[in-house]
């Protein structure tokens, strides 16, 4: 015989034991905003047009020229990675030398 066992909805999130004949419970209308446009329910834009589905959320975005965050994640990766290079001296770093000759340079200029 196969043991059964499921995880609890509330924290500490235990596994439990359950018998054969358990039945798992619907889980509350809160969860179909996963997989549903539950979350688009009365949305409207700030000039008042509905985008209350996703096809008039992606429509609308389309045609005002607009775009979600996710749409820049590459971006923000090249230009986080152009931040650590400079940080590591790898390119463009400005050094203590640097600093002390535009500080001479500028001192000369008197």
């Amino acid at each position: 015989m196969k043991r059964r066992f499921v995880q609890l909805r509330e924290p500490p999130y235990d596994f439990v034991e359950v018998g054969s004949d358990y039945v798992e419970t619907l889980r509350t209308n809160t969860d179909a905003t996963l997989w549903g446009d539950r979350s688009y329910d009365g949305l409207r834009a700030t000039d008042g047009t509905p985008i209350d589905s996703r096809t008039k959320h992606r429509e609308y975005m389309k045609m005002n020229n607009l775009t979600t965050v996710d749409d820049f994640k590459q971006t923000w990766s090249e230009a986080q990675g152009r931040r650590d290079d400079y940080r590591t001296g790898k390119k463009g770093t400005v050094t203590r030398y640097d600093v002390a000759r535009a500080i001479a340079t500028l001192e000369n200029k008197r």
